[in-house]
């Protein structure tokens, strides 16, 4: 969610041959690293949705044309104003992929699919290199492939309003997910790949699609596990929640502001070239109110759809085995630093909550905050960071306040009830709590020394190892993370015994509800019973807060 990440994957530094791979009357030509690691990069998945398939569901292609293609380098970036222009371009949905040196078609590896994180407004695959990964797998004995896949951001990816839910365009970016395992489907064997084992694997906004893609029967067929990070569980909006920010967006569009409140954007919109449209994606821009930018998450779209209801509702229709966890101090990144004030920490509960009750705020929402902001102190010992005593870093002590309900509110309880629901139904579910006080943020944002914590992202660089984000600070617990990840892509358990030494990772159940703590030095499993009464008291007024 959010997320502006520090640094870009560089690829391989020397590349040593140029392995090929055929796909109907198309070889694909991609590049091998020294540490035989094949690389396919850019790799189109779907028609380009441009013109008369801007803002329309995605058109999967599973061939190319011409003879050869060079699948050397990773595609752009979808539209988003985060980046030069030249880096990014409507015509995105590719995807990459990362095998070992000597996987023939018949060898048949599991499949990690990574969905990047951003808030469904920002990112890209670029931004992870997944050598260390496959690397890792090759030298464990269970060797993987590694697949990431572009999506549609922002107003194109995820249109809001009326006109977008009579039309049913809504959740194109998750579609474009969708159409991207499709793909999978249909031609990864040609890579030495098992179709029948596609682990989906995501953080933050990309663990929200990865939950959200796994709901229901639309995954049926394409994946068969998830790998949550830090999974965001807002109260699900249905497309009228994003009216206003839908006609901002159609306003800011040289020649379709007068459009702009109707119900026939689409002619419009479609017949404009991408220029205009990161034109009116830089006139708009995130929301500035101290308040993290939810406009264009993703919507319930009604009967058949993605996301039929409530999300709290459908969590008992998610049947795919599932790792999910948290990192300690999730909410420190979406707090503003100059937070002081009791009013911001209650305005982020109410604006999060079910959306029927805040306007204006009903008597059972301002009581039921009033209740839960008494659970959380304005002592910043009890603040995030937690486990910091005291210190308020030279900010307000409110700040500490803001971050811990953000954090619980948003992910932390959402979590723990998914893993509660998950087990009681049957379903195998690993749950985590990433702790490591070593673990530095992935993000540029500027923050007073210390006040981050063990923040939103900072298990990435375990995850994905040196060649993604440079070296973790504890090599030896991102060896440990890495062989749980792909030990479980591999046999929907995290334990095969292969790898590093590792503590067994039990199970979630309600008779065992414990979790494995990732820590330098202090790999345990813990009760999941931190914040217990902060956290039950969310879940069980999920009629308001929608959890």
């Amino acid at each position: 969610m959010l997320i502006t990440l520090l640094i870009s994957a560089t690829l391989f530094s020397v590349a040593l041959g140029t392995p090929q791979v055929r796909i109907g009357k198309t070889t694909l030509t991609g590049i091998e690293s020294s540490d035989g690691i094949e690389f396919f990069g850019g790799i189109p998945f779907a028609k380009p949705p441009l013109g008369s398939l801007r803002l329309q569901p995605p058109v999967l292609t599973t061939s190319l044309e011409g003879n050869i293609f060079n699948a050397t380098a990773f595609g752009p970036f979808c539209l988003q104003t985060d980046l030069p222009p030249n880096q990014v371009s409507e015509d995105c949905l590719q995807l990459n992929i990362f095998r070992p040196s000597n996987a023939a078609s018949n060898k048949k590896l599991p499949i990690m699919f990574w969905i990047f994180g951003g808030g469904f407004t920002m990112g890209g695959p670029s931004l992870y290199n997944g050598s260390d990964i496959v690397a890792k797998s090759i030298s464990r004995g269970t060797p993987v492939i590694f697949v990431s896949a572009n999506y549609r951001l922002g107003p194109l990816g995820f249109p809001q309003g009326a006109e977008a839910g009579d039309k049913e365009i809504l959740n194109l970016g998750l579609k474009d997910l969708l159409t991207g395992l499709k793909w999978v489907q249909a031609n990864i064997e040609a890579f030495g790949g098992d179709k029948k084992k596609v682990t989906l694997i995501g953080e933050s906004a990309g663990a929200t699609a990865a939950f959200e893609l796994g709901l229901g029967t639309h995954i049926k067929g394409l994946a068969h596990a998830v790998i949550a990070e830090s999974v965001a569980f807002l109260p699900p909006f249905g497309p009228e929640r994003g009216e206003a920010a839908w006609q901002a967006f159609v306003s800011a569009v040289p020649g379709c502001t007068s459009v702009a409140n109707t119900s026939n954007t689409l002619d419009c919109l479609q017949n404009v070239n991408s220029s205009i449209i990161l034109q009116a994606l830089q006139a708009t821009g995130p929301a500035t109110s101290g308040l993290p930018d939810v406009s264009w998450f993703p919507n319930i779209d009604g009967h058949g759809g993605l996301i039929p209801d409530d999300l709290s509702k459908l969590t008992s229709t998610m049947r795919l085995p599932i790792i999910i966890g948290n990192n300690l101090d999730e909410g420190t990144l979406f707090a503003p630093q100059d937070t002081n004030s009791t009013k911001q920490t209650r305005n982020i509960v109410i604006n999060f909550s079910v959306p029927s009750l805040q306007i204006p705020p009903s008597k059972e929402l301002n009581d039921t905050t009033n209740k839960l902001l008494e659970l959380y102190p304005e002592d910043p010992a009890f603040g995030s960071p937690f486990g910091t005593g005291n210190q308020t870093f030279g900010l307000n002590p409110e700040f500490k306040r803001w971050a811990a309900v953000f954090g619980d509110f948003v992910l932390h309880a959402a979590r723990r009830k998914i893993s509660k629901s998950m087990s009681a139904s049957g379903i195998k579910v690993f749950g985590y709590h990433f702790t490591d006080p070593n673990a530095t943020a992935m993000v540029d944002i500027p923050a007073a020394p210390g006040s981050l914590g063990v923040t939103h992202g900072s298990e990435l660089s375990y995850v994905f190892g040196p060649q993604a984000f440079g070296s973790p600070a504890s090599p030896s617990l991102s060896a440990i993370m890495q062989d749980y990840w792909i030990s479980f892509a591999v046999s929907l358990n995290p334990n095969d015994g292969k790898g590093s030494k590792r503590p067994h990772w039990v199970q979630y159940s309600s008779n065992n509800s414990r979790i494995m703590q990732f820590r330098d030095n202090d790999t345990v499993l813990i009760p999941d019973d931190y914040r217990h009464d902060q956290l039950q008291f969310i879940s069980e007024h999920a009629d308001v807060f929608s959890i």
